[in-house]
């Protein structure tokens, strides 16, 4: 029995259930009349989180978690995160049989994991923060019993992350899985907030229009730090084969300045994906 343990707890997020309790109840009560709670009643696909510490990015990420946890039930989370590391393979599923928490343990779908056509390793996400910091998140808001699928996309690119979203397309279709996909991504980094949201906004238009190529596009050619647009192409493109009537939502947008004042921030964008 492998479990990864957590790595980033008391860095990224607190290092006991108490103290993420309180903290996410206290970001929650501030963002409780903005969350679009309606939401929930929709046919969700999965969507786009923030995956910075919880005091930074958490006012985007409750946004999600709260609707999601108010869904259907899910029987299976697969998390998609970026490679900050350069451990690992350019795409790969993580081999720990559990991932331990302040919440607990939760359990990988192993049977989901290995039916991909993909790399298995726990290189990737060893010391990797991104696809970790969402688990208690799930722990938290959703109150049953859901397992896990994390993968680590170490090279972005539209062949990586359409090969992904067919896999994972196959794949439910063979178990039958209702699944929810996470795309862990910040955006901008270390640009003043009027730059950041402006660059921000290339790749959000984008999105809306369900175009993959043209965000690689734009990450490429002006240079916009969005760390995950690979995980968001795979979502799209996921969502493409889920159906025609796909829908978007921007739930809440934001950047570390507005917690900590300064001139370089990081943005955080939290986004619905539903039928």
């Amino acid at each position: 029995m492998k479990i990864r343990e957590s790595v980033f707890a008391g860095k990224f997020y607190p290092d006991n259930k108490v103290d993420i309790d309180m903290l996410l109840d206290e970001i929650h009560k501030k963002e409780m009349k903005n969350i679009k709670i309606d939401l929930s009643k929709k046919d969700i696909i999965g969507g786009v989180v923030p995956h910075a510490g919880y005091i930074y990015s958490g006012y985007e990420a409750v946004h999600f978690f709260d609707i999601v946890g108010k869904s259907k039930r899910y029987d299976t989370i697969v998390i998609i995160n970026p490679n900050h590391t350069g451990y690992g393979s350019e795409l790969e599923a993580d081999s720990n049989d559990k991932w331990k928490t302040p919440f607990g343990e939760v359990d990988v779908d192993i049977e989901f994991r290995d039916k991909l056509n993909i790399n298995i390793s726990d290189l990737g996400e060893r010391y990797e923060h991104s696809g970790e910091v969402m688990v208690p998140y799930l722990q938290k808001y959703l109150d049953y019993d859901f397992k896990i699928v994390p993968i680590c996309m170490g090279i972005q690119n539209f062949r990586n992350s359409s090969y992904l979203a067919n896999e994972l397309y196959k794949v439910k279709k063979e178990l039958g899985r209702e699944i929810l996909i996470i795309a862990s991504s910040d955006f901008t980094h270390f640009m003043t907030p009027k730059k950041g949201r402006e660059m921000d906004q290339y790749v959000i238009d984008a999105i809306f229009e369900m175009d993959s190529l043209k965000i690689e596009r734009e990450v490429r050619n002006r240079d916009i730090s969005v760390c995950g647009f690979g995980l968001i192409m795979t979502l799209i493109e996921y969502s493409k084969l889920i159906g025609d009537e796909i829908k978007i939502e921007l739930l809440k947008r934001g950047h570390s300045g507005e917690v900590i004042e300064s001139d370089e921030v990081v943005d955080y964008v939290s986004m619905l994906f539903y039928m």
